[in-house]
Parts: C-alpha cells; sequence; structure tokens
C-alpha cells in the first residue's frame, strides 16, 4: 500500500491558468450560493454539492470532454481535475447519471444564467469591459437529431406561417426526436440543418460576451434576437455603438438601436433593397473601427465550436440547448479574463 502526504494543491504549480479561473469561480460561485440553498432541500439524502457539478462542467469545456461519462474518468485518476472540483485524492466520484438527475433542476432555477451574469459582474469590476461600442452576431448550432428524424407531422396546422398564411416546409415538417429544432441555412449556399441559432452580443475592448441567447433557427431571429438583448442590457439612454454584419442592415432593427440611444454601426446592403444606413454614420472614423472590431466575435465563435463543443449540441429542446450555450459563453469569459489578468498593462 502506498501513502501520499502531498495535497492536489501542493501539486499544482502557482503559475498554472487553471489557478486564475478556479480563484475567480470561487468568487462566483459563492455569489450564487443562496440560489443553491433553494434548489437543494435539506432533508433526505445527501446530494453532491452544485458547486463540485458545475466546476466539473467547467473542466469538461475547459479540456474538450466529450461527455460526463469521460468527464467521470478523467476526475478519477486526474489529480488536476480533482484539486479543481475540490475532491481529495481519495474522495471517490459520482456517477455520470448525477448530471442527467440534476440538470433540470439546475434548468429550472435558470443557474446557467445567474452564473454568466455572476462572472460578467466580475469582469466589469476588474474593469475588463467596455461601455461603449459592442458587436452583434448570431451562429448555428446543429441539434442532436438526425436528417432521417425530420417526418410529417401527425398534425399539421390549418395555416402556414409564411406569406398570407403559405404552407411551409416547418410549418408540415419536424424531427421526431427534437421537434423544436428547425431544418434551416444561414447562406445561399449552404446545407440545410436541423439546427438551433445562437446569439451573442460582445463588447468591442477585450471581446467578452455581454449577452447570450437560443432561438429556433429562421431568417429574422437574429435581428429579433439582437434587439431583445439590446434592450435587456441597455435601458439607461446612454449613446453606444454596435457593430454587425450585413445581415443586421434592416430598417426596423437599425430604427429599434436608435429609439434606445444607440448607433448601428452595420456593414451596409448594397443590394437591391438598398441600405438603412447613410453617410450620417458612415463618414465617422468610429464606423471603419468597428467594421474592423466586428470580427473579433468570430473568435468567440470559434471558440465555443472548437474547445467548447458547441458546434453540436449534445441535448435535445431549446431550453437545454440555450442552458449549455450560456454556461459555454460564461467559460469562455472567464478563460479569456484570465489571459488578460496576466498581460502587461
Amino acid at each position: 500500500m502506498m501513502f501520499s502526504y502531498v495535497s492536489p494543491d501542493e501539486r499544482v504549480p502557482l503559475d498554472h491558468p487553471l489557478r486564475r479561473i478556479w480563484t475567480m469561480s470561487q468568487r462566483v460561485l459563492e455569489k450564487l450560493s443562496p440560489r443553491f440553498d433553494e434548489l437543494y432541500s435539506d432533508l433526505g439524502r445527501q446530494s453532491i454539492p452544485p458547486e463540485r457539478l458545475l466546476r466539473a462542467l467547467l473542466l469538461q469545456i475547459f479540456y474538450s470532454v466529450r461527455s460526463e461519462r469521460l468527464l467521470m474518468e478523467q476526475l478519477d485518476y486526474n489529480l488536476l481535475f480533482r484539486w479543481f472540483v475540490g475532491l481529495n485524492i481519495d474522495d471517490p466520484v459520482w456517477d455520470a447519471t448525477v448530471y442527467s438527475k440534476n440538470r433540470e433542476r439546475l434548468l429550472r432555477g435558470d443557474i446557467a444564467a445567474e452564473f454568466f451574469a455572476a462572472v460578467l459582474e466580475e469582469a466589469r469590476i476588474q474593469d475588463l469591459v467596455s461601455d461603449e461600442h459592442f458587436t452583434v452576431d448570431g451562429t448555428l448550432i446543429e441539434s442532436w437529431a438526425s436528417m432521417k428524424s425530420y417526418q410529417q407531422r401527425d398534425d399539421p396546422p390549418n395555416s402556414g406561417s409564411g406569406s398570407r398564411g403559405e404552407m411551409l416546409r416547418s410549418d408540415t415538417h419536424q424531427s421526431r426526436t427534437d421537434p423544436e429544432a428547425r431544418l434551416f441555412k444561414k447562406g445561399p449556399g449552404g446545407i440545410s440543418k436541423l439546427c438551433y441559432m445562437a446569439h451573442v452580443i460582445s463588447e468591442n475592448r477585450n471581446a467578452l460576451v455581454m449577452a447570450a441567447s437560443v432561438t429556433r433557427a429562421n431568417s429574422k431571429q437574429e435581428r429579433e434576437a439582437g434587439l431583445q438583448m439590446i434592450r435587456e442590457l441597455f435601458a439607461d439612454g446612454k449613446r453606444r455603438t454596435l457593430g454587425g454584419d450585413k445581415a443586421y442592415d434592416d430598417q426596423q432593427f437599425v430604427a429599434g438601436l436608435r429609439s434606445l440611444n444607440i448607433t448601428a454601426h452595420v456593414n451596409q446592403y448594397t443590394g437591391q433593397r438598398g441600405s438603412s444606413i447613410d453617410g450620417r454614420t458612415t463618414r465617422h472614423p468610429g464606423y471603419e473601427i468597428s467594421l474592423s472590431k466586428r470580427k473579433l466575435v468570430e473568435q468567440i465563435f470559434g471558440w465555443l465550436k472548437t474547445v467548447g463543443m458547441m458546434r453540436r449540441t449534445r441535448h435535445r429542446s431549446q431550453a437545454r440547448v440555450q442552458w449549455m450555450f450560456q454556461f459555454a459563453t460564461a467559460t469562455y469569459n472567464l478563460v479569456r479574463m484570465s489571459k488578460l489578468m496576466i498581460q502587461p498593462s
């Protein structure tokens, strides 16, 4: 039999990147402790602390562990994982099904949204976010459903959602395994896939995510979701700018921004319908700066889809996909903040 008198904390180097993330996540989880007390009862069998469940989920995203079962395997023998979660060397790990049993509870408590908000507040305390210049964009997340599951509805509606009640394929067909997913393609040359649409608003100074949401995929959701997030973020009427691609050069979207005292710094649409912005906006040097900063949001989506495993979701239903997307964007912010903390001023 072998004994070790060295704790997991002593085995992790002092300059390891996870130490900075652990410190920030600890402050965030302490703020959420009252919410956990509301969700978990003091009666009955003792449950696994939700703080440990969330820390393990952070590790799953950091290291792109593709399933909870593999995550538990790593947690069993990886001392770095044990230290981050808060387990001693001899502590047993829990079964992977614990996440299935606790997911609905965390979902009902809207813990992902509160975790995201607490991480963002931490960024504000450290003065890492801009309060003037922002970018909005959307992307597609493939659903966890096969195209073979996309079949005709048993109860099609009486009228369609198209122009003048025209019946569209989305009205008559749906996925049997994930009915909330929609068959959609973002560009004219793309391939239609069962997917959801994910949206973010990022600030332009350090490319931190300010808001994140998931909607059903359709051609109007990018602008509608963008306006909704903007209204929730900025209700004080302070003058700001918001960058975006050509999809946001829409009369209703631009008018909605102006009503909130926000200038639309979006790429001009050069097609037949013309652009909703003119020289009064494009003549200013800030417009070109916003267009160049807009590309930073693609780095966010790139990280989320590769490291964060959000190219294709592993969950079904819009609510579960939204939960994971918000948690993944909060994780991205933690990683980004940890890097900004060590950059020279």
